[in-house]
């Protein structure tokens, strides 16, 4: 990211108004100015936290659920939560009024299609979250929407009803069968593409999954376009942490950084045969392979 790019994406103390717990993830909403302005569908903030005290100096990234550019408090930024680690805790036992610094928006949005189109959106557990702004952005532009929800268990599915209202129809999947068709994500793609005779897939959610979807949208005749879940500690491209291998236009592996050449990716460009012992690795055949390993 350059220097001119850096200074224009805002840094702001966000002041939480609203919390509240949505089945096994927290839902805040920030006052953000000039955040909530800038932001598209697809990209995402980066929250200090742990406090001014704490020992937890990098940020955790999250997907933008959706935006209010004006309101009451002025413009607004709502994200999902998973409280696993020490830093996600923090945030999801915020209270209202507590001020949080955020950056953003940050990364690349999902590309909209020129004409209108039949789209399937499918999310992963909070994965979703992005999804449904996504949704509201297609269907302004005459796309016919259909949403896949997937996850463990019904728990950890995130906005069932919300996509209700958000696409012309929805299909659940949850592993263990709480809710919905039993299985993956995958196992009914086929079938929602067919029937709504999509042209794009939209993905957000584990990586295996995104690997999934792609594989079937190219066998459906299908474009994939996804927002890789990669642990980004920065978020501006500095500190390497997030680099991935994607394939470029002319047919080249190179190591990107996945916070500002993505989140999103043509789900065909990405080198999802380095993801599969569970963590990326720089594949042979990458630009620069050798120098990286100090050959």
């Amino acid at each position: 990211m350059s220097e001119t790019s850096q200074e224009r994406t805002p840094q702001v103390a966000g002041e939480l108004i609203a919390t509240r717990r949505v089945g096994a993830y927290h839902h805040l909403t920030f006052v953000a100015p000039g955040v909530a302005e800038l932001a598209k569908p697809g990209q995402f903030v980066a929250l200090a936290v742990g406090g001014d005290t704490s020992a937890n100096l990098l940020r955790r990234c999250f997907s933008i659920h959706k935006v209010s550019p004006s309101g009451t408090y002025g413009g607004t930024v709502d994200v999902v939560v998973a409280a696993r680690g020490p830093g996600t805790r923090w945030l999801a036992g915020l209270g209202a009024h507590h001020e949080v610094n955020i950056i953003g928006p940050l990364g690349r949005p999902f590309p909209l299609p020129k004409e209108p189109v039949a789209c399937v959106l499918v999310g992963g557990g909070y994965g979703s979250a992005p999804l449904f702004w996504l949704a509201a952005a297609l269907r302004e532009r005459g796309c016919h929407v259909e949403m896949i929800l997937g996850a463990a268990t019904e728990d950890r599915l995130f906005g069932v009803i919300e996509a209700r209202r958000a696409a012309d129809g929805v299909t659940v999947t949850t592993d263990d069968g709480s809710m919905g068709v039993k299985g993956w994500v995958s196992d009914v793609l086929p079938e929602v593409i067919r029937r709504s005779h999509a042209e794009v897939v939209y993905g957000c959610g584990p990586m295996a999954m995104l690997r999934s979807i792609t594989e079937v949208a190219a066998a459906e005749g299908a474009v994939a376009q996804v927002a890789v879940e990669e642990s980004m500690a920065c978020g501006i491209g500095v500190c390497m942490t997030c680099v991935m291998p994607v394939v470029g236009a002319d047919g080249q592996t190179r190591m990107v950084r996945s916070c500002v050449d993505g989140p999103v990716f043509r789900g065909d460009r990405v080198r999802w045969d380095a993801f599969e012992s569970g963590w990326g690795r720089v594949p042979d055949d990458a630009y620069g392979a050798a120098a990286m390993r100090g050959h």
